[in-house]
């Protein structure tokens, strides 16, 4: 059986005109012989609409009624687009997370998938049917809602394909990968192949196209993405194990960038390597995730510690904060959400060098003071106010040669 799993994100079917132009699309896979799996977000803003009437009634609505809450966003969406497809002649059905069976842990709003019993989706495409499954959610042991958080949509897509063996396909409002987003460097190239790794890291940078979670299951289950548009025929961009035969030749392949993350700075914490260990260690507990991280000694034995995290995160950092401040008044903390957090990726970094002199030196020559900084092997992050953010991203793309020549 040749299956191919499809996603299409909220902006695809935003409006029932849109859900018929996807069914349109859907079809035409299907007469090229392919047994279709179709992944769908909720109907455009619908999830932030949702979101915003929660906040209307408080600033902290309970995470398992969140949940409970966002999943009807899929469900509307997955059962119009199964109506559509009915309507045209092709028998369609729809499945909720929690009718696949979509198996994930615990965490409302964060949870991870553990499996998926894929019986109920084989027997339906084995039927000749065209399966819509809602992206996004999934049920826990004990049949409660989970939602796998932003960009989820995208988990689900290439984790069905990996428990069924088939593509992947995931179908957004733009074009393709570039090098960056077109919307804050105008002359961005278009990307036709990349690498999971780099892909995982534009991804976890805020790379909007795709989601980290999604490549890295793509990776490790061998599982090729085709990313390209809804509504357009322009090649898009394959996300794959290989790469061009220029790759090596490529020292940045691409730039990403984030205004979604805060610093948060402790003052006067103990110096020792235990106070490091339980501060990181309790707020992995609350699943707040932090990533870059710099470290500071005082002259009077203290230590000053400075992390970023995403905004979402800020009010379970606070709680571990204040616990901390009401054992030892002498701790300050201080919050900068005035950010933003500058990427470049590429392979061609492991074996080049003077790629962070560069970055470094075309800062300092435009003036931009940065506050953190963060390497790996392929790539090299830093943080800068949010007013010079524009200002970098353009440095940077004529730099390293990220544009497009007219």
């Amino acid at each position: 059986m040749k299956i191919v799993v499809q996603k299409y994100g909220g902006s695809s079917v935003a409006t029932t005109e849109k859900i018929k132009k996807v069914a349109n699309k859907i079809i035409k896979k299907r007469e090229e012989g392919y047994h279709v799996v179709v992944i769908v977000s909720a109907m455009g803003k619908t999830t932030d609409e949702l979101i915003s009437l929660a906040k209307e009634i408080t600033d902290y609505p309970v995470p398992r009624e969140m949940d409970m809450l966002l999943t009807t966003g899929e469900q509307i969406s997955i059962a119009l687009l199964s109506i559509a497809l009915n309507a045209q002649g092709y028998s369609a059905v729809s499945f909720t997370g929690s009718q696949l069976n979509i198996q994930t842990t615990s965490i409302h709003q964060k949870a991870r998938i553990k499996d998926i019993e894929a019986s109920k989706l084989l027997k339906a495409l084995e039927e000749d049917k065209i399966v819509v499954a809602a992206g996004f959610q999934g049920v826990t042991e004990d049949n409660e809602y989970t939602t796998l958080g932003r960009g989820g949509s995208d988990t689900s897509a290439v984790a069905l394909a990996a428990k069924i063996g088939a593509s992947c396909e995931i179908y957004t409002d733009v074009d393709g990968i570039y090098t960056m987003d077109p919307r804050k460097l105008k002359k961005a190239k278009k990307i036709n192949k990349i690498n999971y790794e780099e892909m995982m890291e534009m991804a976890s940078l805020g790379a909007g196209v795709m989601h980290y979670r999604a490549v890295e299951l793509a990776h490790k289950y061998h599982i090729p993405i085709y990313v390209a548009s809804t509504f357009s025929d322009e090649k898009g961009t394959i996300i794959t194990n290989g790469g061009d035969a220029s790759m090596e030749e490529t020292l940045i392949t691409g730039m990403a960038s984030s205004l979604e993350d805060i610093q948060v700075t402790l003052l006067n914490l103990p110096s020792s390597t235990t106070s490091l260990y339980r501060l990181f260690g309790e707020l992995g507990e609350e699943e707040v995730n932090v990533d870059m991280i710099s470290q500071m000694l005082t002259e009077d034995n203290k230590m000053n510690v400075s992390f970023t995290i995403p905004k979402t995160d800020l009010h379970a950092a606070e709680e571990i904060v204040e616990k901390w401040r009401q054992e030892d008044t002498s701790i300050q903390w201080e919050v900068n959400t005035d950010i933003a957090k500058i990427s470049v990726v590429g392979l061609g970094m492991r074996s080049h060098s003077g790629v962070a002199a560069k970055v470094f030196e075309l800062m300092a020559k435009n003036d931009i003071e940065i506050k953190m900084v963060t390497t790996s092997e392929i790539k090299i992050t830093w943080v800068v106010d949010q007013k010079d953010e524009l200002k970098a991203i353009e440095l940077i793309g004529k730099g390293f040669e990220l544009e497009r020549e007219e």
